[in-house]
């Protein structure tokens, strides 16, 4: 294949495997959906039998997907859309075999079984693995390869939801950078195509069938009320979450944080079925006004649905756990995404506001509208992609009356998330490790050059203790005018440079008296092998230095980096990346 694709210019070879790529992350997303309502289907009676089930088999699919992830797959496949950025980042848009296949196997399981996550970060994930991999595959370069993974997540959210401008748009703004007009048709024919095998195999049905209401300018007030409650869910969303995770990481032995988790999460769920699976099924009955379905027959709180002030409770308590089920989800092994529940508590947050209104002034604002207003303004808040949440439910619910509402909401959520965090529910944790890949472009050069690779070992060590002699000897065999000072087991001291000695070399006499800690110099600053080049470049900064050690934890001299080398590196990286 390689050598058949050898003599065709690889802009043209990327058309071809954009559209290839589309269909295979089409076909994943359908074959996804299947799996999940083949699972909840053959769960059904079960679940009208019995009660307790929505207490158990949540547990039991995050078992499954647990002891697939740990004996057989072996690899962490959790938190896709991360690692679809850590992949671009740190892996030079490399993704394994594995996860063309892996997250929609434990994905199917931890959904299909009830737990409370959903599906699109696992297609996401495994579109750029097919992406990713058929580029490979076809010896296509590191950038080619990083739009083919794009092509493969915008294939694969256009697949899923139906959604094809929304699944470039999410690519565009949470995934890709710096593309370039060229880029962007490679997106638009693998997200059409995708969309194509989604309509021929699950038909054209939009995901929220609802009657809407025709937008009204009195209502502008309460939209932007919406947009400042979406903003503050939004901020509760990511700092819950990532909390959460932080404290049931401290569970080390992964069988105990599942039982912890699963008890947890089959009680929340037992107490609220809306948080059962991905929940957009009880979300129908919201958008139809028929708000008491979505109690569920089975919960000891039903009786709420018969109090008017008991629905919004009910649902505001739904909307407040949502954050905690999805991650006892995560924490006991299942393998979802946030991207779900992201859109199933920005519908809940606008059917709570909108009934709570009409509780005050009866009739006052259509709840359908509020419903999916709401998904996006959550939507851009969580992701901070505000383009992406408003075409995306625009085109899932043929909503696009409802477009100056979608804009007016989630330009306020996003404002006001923006203003406390500026990093989004996907990108907080790998900025944090100075490896998150931006819009800017400086930014995106630093993140993908390393320390490591621009190291320098030619210079020449000298012991501490070594006389001036033998520091004569070593000048007269390198090239270099530093000498890195190391002592008996290699620990860098300091440096000599040659202007330090210039007056002394020439004077034979001092070659025994004099030694090299009488000329050496420390170093203002020390580079670490695996240190992020934008921390790099604030050393180099501050110091004024030209050259910089490079020591590894044990102090351990490594080499040296130079500031010319970075900046030769970092304009060759920029032509690039920025290259058409």
């Amino acid at each position: 294949m390689r050598t058949l694709l050898r003599n065709i210019p690889e802009n043209r070879v990327l058309l071809g495997l954009s559209i290839a790529t589309g269909a295979l992350s089409g076909l994943a997303a359908v074959i996804l959906k299947w799996s999940i309502h083949f699972i909840q289907g053959q769960l059904a009676n079960l679940h009208a039998d019995t009660p307790w089930a929505y207490i158990l088999l949540p547990g039991v699919g995050m078992l499954l997907s647990l002891l697939i992830v740990r004996y057989l797959i072996k690899d962490n496949i959790g938190h896709g859309v991360t690692k679809v950025l850590q992949a671009v980042s740190k892996n030079e848009s490399r993704i394994k075999n594995h996860n063309c296949w892996s997250s929609i196997v434990t994905s199917a399981l931890t959904i299909g079984f009830g737990g409370s996550v959903g599906a699109e970060a696992p297609i996401v994930y495994t579109g750029a693995a097919i992406g990713s991999n058929l580029g490979r595959y076809c010896g296509i370069s590191y950038r080619g390869m990083t739009l083919l993974l794009g092509c493969g997540a915008a294939g694969a959210l256009a697949g899923i939801f139906n959604a094809p401008l929304a699944g470039v748009l999410f690519t565009l703004e949470i995934l890709l950078f710096n593309l370039s007009m060229s880029g962007v048709l490679p997106l638009l024919l693998s997200s059409i195509s995708a969309t194509l095998v989604s309509y021929l195999c699950l038909g054209k049905a939009t995901q929220f069938e609802t009657t809407l209401t025709p937008f009204s300018m009195q209502n502008i007030p309460f939209y932007v009320l919406l947009g400042l409650f979406c903003g503050v869910m939004a901020l509760y969303f990511i700092r819950t979450t990532l909390s959460m995770e932080d404290k049931l990481g401290r569970y080390k032995n992964p069988y105990v944080k599942w039982a912890v988790s699963a008890f947890f999460l089959g009680v929340l769920i037992y107490l609220f079925p809306p948080l059962h699976g991905e929940g957009y099924n009880f979300l129908s009955p919201l958008l139809n006004g028929h708000p008491d379905i979505s109690f569920g027959g089975s919960t000891p709180l039903s009786f709420m649905a018969d109090w008017a002030w008991g629905i919004p409770l009910f649902f505001l308590l739904v909307l407040l756990l949502k954050v905690f089920s999805m991650t006892f989800t995560n924490a006991g092994g299942g393998v979802g995404g946030t991207f779900g529940p992201t859109l199933f508590m920005g519908a809940i947050a606008g059917f709570v506001l909108a009934y709570t209104l009409n509780l005050i002034w009866p009739g006052k604002v259509p709840v359908s509208n509020f419903v999916l207003v709401g998904m996006a303004g959550l939507m851009a808040g969580v992701m901070q992609a505000p383009l992406t949440a408003i075409f995306l439910i625009a085109e899932i619910s043929s909503g696009y009356e409802l477009l100056v509402p979608l804009i007016l909401t989630s330009a306020i959520s996003y404002g006001v998330t923006r203003i406390f965090e500026r990093y989004s529910i996907y990108t907080k944790r790998i900025a944090a490790s100075g490896e998150l890949l931006t819009h800017d472009s400086d930014q995106a050069v630093l993140t993908l050059m390393h320390a490591r690779s621009l190291l320098e070992d030619d210079f020449l060590p000298v012991r501490i203790d070594a006389t001036l002699g033998e520091l004569v000897e070593a000048v007269s065999k390198s090239e270099r005018s530093i000498f890195p000072v190391i002592d008996s087991k290699g620990r860098f001291q300091g440096f000599v440079s040659l202007a330090r000695i210039r007056k002394d070399m020439f004077r034979p006499e001092l070659y025994q008296t004099n030694h090299v800690y009488n000329y050496m110099q420390t170093s203002p600053e020390y580079v670490h092998p695996n240190e992020p080049m934008d921390s790099v470049m604030r050393k180099f900064e501050k110091t004024g230095a030209w050259n910089l050690p490079m020591v590894d934890e044990d102090r351990q001299y490594l080499g040296f980096l130079s500031k010319s080398k970075i900046f030769n590196a970092y304009r060759q990286e920029l032509r690039d990346f920025s290259q058409d």
